[in-house]
């Protein structure tokens, strides 16, 4: 141990318990959850820039948080391609990092990292909706345009200038 205190330890795991996301559900469906389990979840921390004065310069309260989608273990076949589809333009290498560094104090930026994380996975996770079935356009709304079309033309037509 320094002098200066204990030395800062670089970026490591921390675990804060699972992350429990709820999935929402379509047609029909009944909304699921989703559990990551803490072991899964990757904790970093770094000085966060911004206002704090000179305790932005000794405090990591930075968050980067990240969750391995494609090698995480609790998720199905189905549902890992669903995730690594919607989120493709988010991955990395197949890992989902989520960064907050909004607040000054590091718990809350956990939070926002996790919540972030949470709703991040909830929308890709969702299945999608059903396809649009095209409906008919009924005789009557067909006959109805025509004869806007003609009304609209017949007032044109009595603005020009007459045709000697």
């Amino acid at each position: 141990m320094s002098p200066a205190g204990p030395a800062r330890e670089p970026a490591v795991d921390r675990p804060e318990g699972p992350l429990v996301v709820t999935v929402p559900g379509r047609a029909g469906r009944p909304a699921g959850r989703l559990v990551l389990p803490a072991e899964e979840l990757r904790w970093r921390f770094s000085r966060s820039s911004g206002p704090g004065g000179q305790g932005v310069n000794t405090a990591d309260s930075r968050v980067e948080l990240s969750w391995d989608v494609a090698g995480s273990r609790v998720l199905d076949e189905q549902l890992r391609e669903r995730l690594l589809e919607a989120l493709q333009g988010r991955l990395l290498d197949g890992v989902l990092v989520v960064a907050a560094s909004q607040h000054r104090q590091q718990r809350r930026n956990r939070s926002a990292a996790r919540d972030r994380l949470g709703a991040l996975v909830a929308a890709a996770a969702a299945p999608p909706a059903p396809a649009r079935r095209p409906t008919r356009i009924s005789a009557g709304a067909r006959r109805r345009r025509a004869e806007a079309k003609q009304s609209r033309s017949s007032t044109k037509a009595l603005r020009r200038r007459p045709d000697w």
